[in-house]
């Protein structure tokens, strides 16, 4: 069966995490890194596309999205999705709308949706204001996010700025009467002339609904669990085939853990790791400028990789910001994640065969370091955090990749009872 569903993800982790979510399904899904150079090759029913645009100008956001969209309609793709992170990470400028613009263009799609909501990791919206947890967004640690921090909870107004077209709501109050109501409610906002409509969600029922209500929609955007009920109504119409048996081999071989996200949950995380005993070593943006990553390199090199080494750059936002006023933001964050693609490529070559890394930034400069362009969907650990499955230097590897405030405080030991 071809393709049926294309998506194009902002960052690395949040296509592993999309990835995860739809495979939950049954129907085989196949995540790329970057649009592919060729022409579509052993596509499944459900291909992923990740990007690294998340803070990219909007201009180079725009053109890498659109070329990927072109892929996934050449390899048959009907229905398509724009995927962004679930705390609507984003600067005034974008990139959020204008992307979402760009491809309803291509499409010629008038009207489209907007819901980064994932209950299952405490993202919600109520009244088109995002929450984290208990939490409004710019209350929560997002507000400190080295990249794009986030001083206002209201989606509309942080969507506004962005797109040409009109903004407006679908609230809980419609989506809590069914589908129905809330296809009806997008035709009145589009009879108005609005385009861009947000849609609250406080819980996977109401996702279910969002589904159903847009499952026709030539493109929808959001965060990862509004595109989670979509494969079980397509199979329901034929459109796409579950997986036929478990699909995956097993992968064994030591295992390193790579932290480059500086979020309170890593933060966390780490801190767990670390009590636990793991051998540990710390990478600072400061002593990286200074010395570059050979005393990371010669440290895992002396290590007995059969103990799981952590390698980690993780550090309180204090910490963070002195790091990136010394240095600029860009350059700071950069050496953190050249050093850890090298630990990772050092990783592989010393034996290890499973990769737990967390971090945006970081899991994209480790794939891209490890020669990963496809991987393959298997096991979730944690809600939206998948392992995977990929060939690295000739050899099968399994990897996880995490965006830093998924996953419990135990995760990097999860990971591993997993996959084992």
């Amino acid at each position: 069966m071809a393709t049926y569903f294309g998506a194009i993800a902002d960052d690395l982790t949040g296509a592993t995490d999309l990835a995860g979510l739809l495979a939950r399904s049954g129907v085989p899904v196949s995540l790329r890194m970057g649009v592919p150079d060729g022409p579509p090759v052993d596509a499944a029913a459900i291909e992923i596309i990740a990007l690294k645009c998340r803070t990219e100008p909007v201009a180079d956001a725009v053109a890498e999205t659109c070329a990927a969209l072109a892929w996934l309609r050449r390899a048959g793709a009907q229905r398509f999705f724009w995927k962004y992170c679930s705390t609507f990470d984003s600067t005034q400028q974008g990139n959020i709308g204008p992307v979402a613009e760009a491809l309803m263009a291509d499409l010629g799609a008038y009207q489209t949706i907007y819901c980064p909501a994932f209950p299952e990791n405490g993202r919600s919206i109520f009244m088109g204001n995002l929450f984290v947890g208990e939490q409004p967004l710019a209350e929560s640690p997002m507000k400190d996010h080295p990249l794009t921090p986030m001083r206002d909870s209201n989606l509309m107004r942080l969507l506004a700025p962005q797109v040409t077209g009109a903004v407006g709501l679908a609230n809980r109050l419609v989506v809590a009467k069914g589908a129905a109501a809330l296809a009806a409610r997008l035709a009145e906002l589009r009879a108005q002339g609005i385009a861009h409509v947000l849609v609250d969600a406080v819980s996977n029922d109401d996702l279910s609904v969002i589904a159903a209500a847009c499952q026709d929609m030539a493109l929808m955007t959001g965060g990862s669990a509004v595109a989670m009920p979509l494969p079980a109504l397509w199979a329901a119409q034929g459109l796409v085939a579950r997986r036929q048996g478990a699909g995956f081999a097993r992968v064994d071989g030591p295992a390193v853990l790579l932290s480059g996200s500086c979020s309170a949950m890593t933060n966390r995380q780490v801190a767990a790791a670390l009590a636990a005993g793991r051998p540990a070593f710390r990478l600072d943006p400061l002593e990286l400028a200074e010395r570059g990553a050979r005393p990371a390199l010669d440290w895992l090199a002396a290590q007995d990789m059969a103990a799981t080494p952590l390698l980690y750059a993780t550090a309180e936002p204090v910490a963070v910001r002195a790091a990136q006023d010394r240095l600029g933001k860009d350059c700071a964050g950069k050496l953190v994640e050249d050093a850890l693609a090298a630990c990772a490529v050092l990783a592989r070559d010393q034996g290890a065969r499973r990769f737990v890394v967390a971090g945006g930034e970081t899991s994209g400069a480790v794939a891209k370091a490890l020669g990963i362009k496809r991987l393959d969907i298997g096991p979730e650990i944690a809600a939206g955090v998948p392992w995977c499955f990929a060939q690295s230097g000739g050899q099968d590897v399994a990897i996880t990749l995490k965006s830093g405030n998924f996953g419990a405080e135990t995760f990097f030991a999860d990971a591993l009872e997993r996959l084992a």
